[in-house]
């Protein structure tokens, strides 16, 4: 009966998404930072820590060190997990590092920098029976999960079409070159990996797309286009989709698409009906139905008669109160810490608490930036997708 124990790697005072996880972590009271190699740079690395109160001989500069320690702490201050918020490249080897001195993992998508190191990560979780959770936010929100439910159960048919598109404008410029960090990482082939808007938010759209419909990808088609001249990597693409059953997908992604800023939404239609969200109005889902009016469903703890265990689990407030990003990457970390907390006192968790992104959807996040390069690079139209 305790909180458990957070270290953090990356994300510290001049980065944007460590503040993230760290509100995500602390929502529900949960889990506690307790240490952090927080920066490359040893002064932002230990002036990030003392502005958290980090006591001073648990703020490192290097993950190594951090890990090495960290793992030799007595039990009742050893640390339960570590957070991995670096950029693409550094995400492989602290992860491994990790899972090799016992400690679950947190990390951001896309999982690894290549394929075979996705596919080395989860063999390794597997070895070890550790929990490794991957954080697709989206897949947060209840709504989202209300979808997935009624897939599931049948509610809208056997599905036919699905349809995702994620759109952002801040990249509509060269930024990269006018002292945007986040630009001139995320554009760098050496730091993001080999796909641009496609590893950064196509591999959202995709996660979304198979998460919701519960249907893997089995081929697809990609055109990739870079729109801004002297740009390096993909900041725009469109990509036709096969899912197993036959099921046709489209999928689009830019970061080019001038005045949009986080533009994520779904369709899905099944044989009977047809479910639509968008991520700027997250606690709306529409139901279509093809033979009465459209209906309208509300996120709320409170309508547990209406929604899914699964969404009004994932639920704070009461019905009317708005939820959205900061919650549902919260989601992510409390049903993490949920399954985690019931491993460490010999209980099994639900599976409502085990509704995470793990390590297959990092393996397959991969596979989706490997196969959309491979296709739009290529003058075949269709390629079997490969993992």
């Amino acid at each position: 009966m305790r909180k458990l124990r957070m270290g953090m790697i990356g994300g510290g005072k001049d980065a944007f998404i460590g503040a993230i996880h760290r509100i995500a972590a602390n929502m529900d009271g949960l889990i506690e930072l307790r240490c952090g190699a927080l920066s490359i740079n040893p002064e932002i690395a230990r002036e990030s820590g003392h502005e958290l109160f980090l006591p001073p001989d648990r703020i490192y500069l290097t993950y190594d060190e951090m890990i090495e320690k960290e793992s030799r702490m007595p039990a009742d201050k050893r640390i339960d997990f570590i957070t991995i918020v670096t950029p693409n490249f550094a995400h492989f080897a602290p992860a491994m590092m990790a899972l090799d001195h016992g400690f679950n993992v947190v990390v951001e998508k896309p999982m690894t920098f290549t394929l075979e190191e996705a596919k080395q990560l989860q063999q390794k979780v597997n070895e070890t029976g550790l929990y490794l959770c991957l954080t697709h936010t989206y897949s947060g929100y209840p709504m989202v999960k209300q979808a997935r439910y009624m897939v599931k159960h049948g509610e809208i048919g056997k599905p036919r079409k699905i349809v995702v598109e994620y759109a952002q404008g801040w990249l509509s410029k060269l930024s990269e070159r006018e002292g945007n960090a986040q630009a001139a990482w995320r554009t760098d082939p050496k730091k993001s990996g080999k796909a641009g808007a496609m590893g950064d938010i196509g591999t959202h759209a995709a996660h979304l797309a198979e998460y919701i419909s519960g249907l893997k990808i089995t081929k697809l088609c990609a055109d990739l286009n870079i729109m801004v001249a002297g740009r390096a990597l993909d900041d725009d693409g469109n990509v036709l989709l096969k899912f197993e059953n036959n099921v046709a997908g489209v999928l689009v992604a830019s970061q080019v698409a001038a005045g949009e800023e986080n533009s994520l939404k779904f369709k899905i239609y099944g044989e009977k009906g047809g479910l639509e969200w968008s991520q700027q109005e997250p606690n709306t889902l529409w139901v279509k139905w093809l033979d009465k009016p459209t209906e309208m469903l509300r996120a709320g703890s409170n309508y547990t008669q209406a929604l899914s265990s699964f969404a009004t689990k994932n639920c704070r407030t009461p019905g009317g109160h708005p939820e959205g990003y900061l919650e549902a990457f919260g989601n992510i970390y409390h049903n993490f810490a949920q399954t985690l907390l019931a491993k460490i006192n010999g209980k099994e968790p639900t599976p409502e608490m085990l509704d995470f992104p793990g390590a297959e959807d990092g393996v397959r996040g991969m596979a989706f930036i490997e196969n959309v390069v491979a296709s739009g690079s290529s003058d075949t139209k269709w390629k079997d997708y490969v993992i």
